[in-house]
């Protein structure tokens, strides 16, 4: 057995571990009993027993089953004795702490991150006073669990971020704007100072709905974005596009390759241009947290075409999912992106070559693999399900490419020279009003059904018949990949 395939069992086995504990919190009479066993297995390979190494190995993927259980044990035991949370629902509090990421612009309010004494508070404010990263703000209100109800649980979804607390338009002091540095937090209050100059350079030039799209397509800006243009971009199946996600990135990332390849370069060469271009996204976004996620996910999987085996590409994607739920675990469960961005690889590693067999053309090839892999979890998670996506898609995603050049060039320029940036922003409008026009012209009442209250069986049931589909195809043409 190689190296690589003892290194993506052992992976498998702690990210196993995570799951069986985050859903069935497994006691630790059975902990011991798997780490014995686990021993046990390991000691027969000091032995003459037949095919020693293969009990070894089992035995160590059990040890990391057990690491996996520890790590996300750990994380529930921050959780329950997080000193800020015990004081939810105690009445009105006051608390100073510091700003800790860039504040989320929404379309009539502001969301803050402020970290006090270690634990971090998730305040919600009017949109128009500023507030900036690292400023120390004092906040008077009433501290409160997130809320949950039969259809969403809040609680869950800023599980992943830790943030066990959250207050509403709480009175706020600025305490002091004088921050103090090391050498992260300078570089990037830095990139948030640049972020918003585009932002500026973005809005100058364009008015909304055109404004929302480009900010949410080059910055990563949703939150400004109107109700009414989320909807929009919900029913015709085009939010993927506008978002700072793990689907985006991988789908930007391979729309580039398969440029740079069409262009001339070389597969090696366009792997490394590639892989600036994510890196350049990431850090144009403000490096949020989802975002690093989705530029590692991205990453991985450029490497895995570089390398050219899908093999190689699975056990690269698990070896990148176990290191980043070894920092946070959490992600497994309560982070759907994080499942998107995992469930969007597979498909482009396994269901885009089939797909290329019919469809020649690469972008709706890339995205229609990953959006079928990771249809089942987004109608799971959010019970949309658009019957126009295809064709908005089709009519869509030759254009994206060109809308992000020119999306950026315009928000470069705009910052140096308005009369370049002026001119570029023309082509840039005209993509842009071809865009607003399909969403309007397809986000009809009967282009989305609604589905609740999924029973997660279905989503089994899904990913057996997407898994039997892609085992089909690539028996039947499997001559293709001779």
């Amino acid at each position: 057995m190689s190296s690589s395939k003892v290194l993506f069992f052992l992976c498998t086995s702690f990210i196993v571990g995570i799951f069986f504990e985050s859903v069935f919190k497994i006691p630790q009479i059975f902990v011991w009993g798997i780490l014995i066993l686990g021993v046990l297995l390991i000691c027969a390979f000091f032995t003459r027993v037949k095919n020693a190494h293969i009990f070894s190995v089992a035995g160590f993927c059990l040890l990391f089953l057990v690491l996996g259980i520890l790590r996300t044990q750990i994380s529930e035991f921050n959780i329950a004795n997080d000193k800020l949370s015990k004081l939810n629902g105690k009445g009105e509090i006051t608390l100073t702490g510091v700003v800790s990421n860039e504040p989320d612009i929404r379309y009539n309010s502001q969301k803050l991150k402020i970290d006090v004494g270690g634990s971090t508070v998730l305040v919600t404010t009017e949109k128009y006073k500023e507030y900036k990263y690292l400023d120390k703000i004092k906040i008077t209100g009433k501290l409160e669990a997130p809320f949950e109800t039969e259809d969403f649980s809040y609680k869950n979804y800023l599980l992943k971020d830790h943030i066990y607390s959250v207050m509403a338009f709480p009175k706020i002091e600025v305490v002091s704007r004088k921050h103090e540095y090391n050498f992260f937090s300078f570089l990037y209050e830095k990139i948030l100072f640049f972020k918003q100059k585009l932002r500026e350079s973005i809005q100058k030039n364009f008015s909304p709905p055109q404004s929302e799209i480009l900010q949410g397509t080059v910055l990563g800006d949703n939150g400004a974005m109107s109700n009414d243009l989320k909807n929009k971009l919900n029913i015709t199946g085009l939010r993927h596009i506008i978002a700072v996600s793990g689907t985006h990135v991988v789908i930007l990332a391979s729309i580039v390759m398969s440029l740079l390849i069409t262009m001339g370069f070389y597969r090696g060469q366009a792997f490394y241009i590639a892989i600036i271009f994510i890196l350049i996204y990431i850090v144009l976004t403000g490096l949020p947290a989802s975002g690093i996620r989705a530029g590692i996910m991205g990453g991985t999987y450029l490497l895995a075409q570089k390398l050219g085996r899908q093999s190689g590409g699975l056990r690269l994607i698990v070896m990148a999912c176990a290191l980043m739920l070894a920092i946070n675990p959490l992600l497994l469960i309560y982070d759907v992106g994080f499942q998107l961005s995992f469930l969007a690889v597979m498909g482009l590693i396994y269901l885009e070559p089939l797909i290329k067999i019919f469809v020649k053309n690469s972008i709706l090839s890339t995205t229609f693999a990953a959006q079928i892999f990771t249809l089942p979890i987004m109608v799971y998670n959010f019970g949309n399900i658009s019957f126009v996506s295809p064709i908005t898609n089709l009519l869509v995603l030759p254009i994206v490419y060109w809308l992000m050049i020119f999306g950026f060039l315009v928000s470069f320029a705009g910052v140096f020279f308005n009369a370049l940036s002026w001119v570029l922003s023309i082509p840039c409008w005209i993509l842009l009003t071809y865009f607003v026009r399909v969403i309007d012209f397809f986000s009809q009442p009967w282009a989305v059904k609604t589905v609740e209250n999924i029973h997660w069986v279905w989503l089994l049931i899904s990913y057996f018949i997407i898994g039997s589909l892609v085992y089909y195809l690539k028996r039947k043409y499997r001559h293709n990949f001779l």
